[in-house]
């Protein structure tokens, strides 16, 4: 089947995709969008979240077929050009990046919070990370992350 779709902005055309493909192996495998990432391919961890017309989804979980004709946008796509987002600032300067797995979840997951929640309160931050999960940072520096990239889109 032939998949057409948005991704970042950009219309996308695949051709012979499978019933069964997911939308993540369409992104990462065919488009080169090797930003959201394939860890447990149940909809457990939370790395390969990305929005569907605006919803934070588990890309994993989700047939292509059931993005054609939507909106797709990854965590590269949360980038202007070559100038990061302040959530992917944030993350970077916080040191909440190590093996870069649960990255692109966690960027998409708490630009999605600051979406909604523009000042949120710890409580807030941990539960809208909860379905993100990371072995490297212990989390304290994805939650200073996230602190750091509301207070700079409240000052501008």
């Amino acid at each position: 089947m032939r998949i057409t779709t948005t991704v970042n902005g950009t219309e996308h055309e695949v051709d012979d995709v499978w019933p069964g493909e997911s939308l993540l192996y369409v992104l990462r495998e065919r488009m080169g969008l090797p930003g959201s990432k394939n860890a447990c391919e149940q909809g457990e961890c939370g790395s390969c979240t990305v929005y569907l017309d605006g919803e934070p989804v588990c890309a994993c979980l989700v047939a292509a077929g059931q993005a054609i004709g939507r909106e797709v946008s990854t965590v590269e796509g949360l980038a202007d050009g070559e100038r990061l987002h302040p959530v992917q600032e944030a993350f970077v300067e916080c040191g909440a990046v190590q093996c870069g797995f649960c990255t692109p979840g966690l960027v998409v997951a708490a630009h999605d919070l600051l979406n909604r929640v523009p000042a949120p309160s710890d409580p807030e931050i941990r539960e809208a990370l909860a379905g993100n999960l990371c072995r490297c940072t212990g989390y304290e520096k994805i939650l200073d992350a996230v602190r750091l990239a509301a207070q700079r889109q409240a000052r501008s």
